[in-house]
């Protein structure tokens, strides 16, 4: 079972493909299995307890559990002396070889847990090295890149039938924010060749997906490794021309690397939604400065307006983080003039934590814990309103929805709408025959919070 980022569901997928080639086979339910796989999130607080109450649940069923992902590798050998209903914790060196350790575990052998180390000093290639790869074939020429032709097959087995899946651009990350401990656990930041996802986008596309979410902890820095950074743009084009692909998304956007270019590429590039999940995080100038972030209200609404010129009806996310070290009132007053001001059609508000191994977590200034709980409660009142008004303005437009649900509803999302995270759109008399999978062209004709109610202007395809 998976918990956490869309990041994790593609390492789950990837950790069967490795398990059903070392003999192992997918189990349909608990009941049915002899070991429990849990892929753990070790982000925030919240997270790390639903991860160990999950493996204290599968414990009690009586099957063996493998700890694995995030809380596995940031903890080690520390979750496993405090855990010991696990079998084993493993981290992410034990991936390559996990059906061995699975082995291990069903004879009862004892497994060593890992010793977590910062893993940003754990880069396997150097960037040189890279870059020399990169344009050691030419199996497609584009100006100013070389594609590399696919080195292996797609070690993937598909964990659903969804007609939408993600697709990993990178692993890592090299930016350095105060209150994020990611880069210590997930590495620096690796780019995967052009021609790997492309040859996966391919294989998915195979399976029935028709929309590809491409994520990483940082989607803007895709290349910068291999000394190509604008390579993002040239990969978009090549994704959207894959057969049986309708619709590309790219998650993860880092604020301070989106460049007018990429903006330009994802707004206007046929297939590529026009889509901007941007992790603002906060607006006011002294508060981003002090997490080790870019930008201030005015740079951001300049960088939504950009987008809005190539594609008025662009989709815009965001998270922001309240009670961070030394926040003060007139922060969160700028946080709400840009809120107010920027048209956001999904706004997650949290709170902040201290997080282990951080930089801020040493700083002076903290926040009462009951200070940061009415930030929380008053900018969440106000994403919910602004969200609910966001979706009233697309009342009257016209939105190609990928159906993702089809019961006593119709239910999908259109271009502005990433799965799970955002709203949806349900379509009222839909055609008789639609399902799963299919898109359909409506006029939305009412709202609700931040979902759509719509109709359709033809039929599904």
């Amino acid at each position: 079972m998976t918990l956490g980022c869309a990041r994790n569901e593609v390492d789950s997928e990837e950790l069967a493909g490795r398990l059903g080639a070392g003999g192992w086979q997918l189990a349909g339910d608990n009941e049915d299995s002899d070991v429990i796989v849990i892929n753990t999130c070790g982000f925030i607080d919240s997270a790390k307890k639903d991860s160990i109450d999950t493996v204290l649940a599968a414990a009690g069923s009586g099957r063996k559990v493998v700890a694995v992902g995030c809380l596995a590798e940031r903890y080690g050998a520390e979750l496993a002396d405090s855990l010991p209903e696990a079998d084993a914790v493993l981290g992410f060196d034990s991936y390559a070889d996990i059906a061995a350790r699975l082995d291990d575990v069903a004879a009862g052998r004892v497994i060593t847990p890992h010793v977590p180390s910062d893993r940003r000093k754990l880069l396997p290639v150097s960037p040189a090295s890279r870059q020399a790869a990169l344009h050691a074939h030419e199996e497609v020429a584009l100006p100013g890149h070389a594609w590399l032709p696919s080195a292996t097959s797609v070690g993937r087995t598909r964990l659903d039938t969804n007609p939408v899946a993600y697709l990993k651009l990178a692993s890592g990350c090299d930016r350095r924010c105060a209150f994020c401990a990611i880069p210590t656990f997930r590495g620096s930041f690796v780019s995967r060749h052009p021609g790997d996802v492309t040859k996966e986008a391919e294989w998915l596309a195979g399976s029935g997906v028709r929309e590809l979410v491409l994520v990483s902890e940082n989607s803007t820095s895709y290349g910068k490794d291999l000394g190509e950074i604008r390579l993002l743009e040239a990969l978009l084009p090549r994704l959207a021309g894959v057969d049986g692909i309708e619709r590309i998304r790219v998650a993860y956007l880092q604020p301070a690397e989106l460049r007018p270019g990429l903006i330009e590429v994802i707004a206007t590039t046929p297939k590529i939604a026009p889509y901007f999940d941007l992790s603002f995080q906060h607006s006011a100038g002294p508060v981003l400065r002090r997490m080790r972030r870019y930008g201030d209200t005015d740079t951001f609404l300049a960088m939504l307006e950009e987008a809005r010129k190539h594609a008025p009806d662009a989709g815009a996310r965001s998270n922001v983080i309240l009670g961070f070290p030394g926040e003060t009132d007139a922060d969160v007053a700028e946080l709400e003039r840009f809120l107010e001001a920027a048209r956001l059609d999904a706004i997650g508000v949290f709170g902040y934590s201290d997080e282990d191994g951080t930089e801020a977590a040493g700083y002076d200034g903290k926040i009462e814990p009951d200070v940061i709980a009415d930030r929380v409660a008053r900018i969440s009142a106000l994403a919910d309103e602004l969200v609910s008004q966001r979706a009233e303005d697309r009342i009257d437009s016209t939105v190609e929805v990928l159906v993702e649900d089809v019961g006593e509803e119709v239910v999908g999302r259109a271009a502005h709408q990433g799965p799970e995270v955002d709203g949806t759109v349900t379509v009222m008399d839909a055609p008789a025959g639609i399902r799963v999978g299919h898109f359909v062209r409506v006029s939305v004709i009412d709202s609700e919070g931040a979902d759509l109610i719509a109709r359709p202007e033809g039929e599904p395809w």
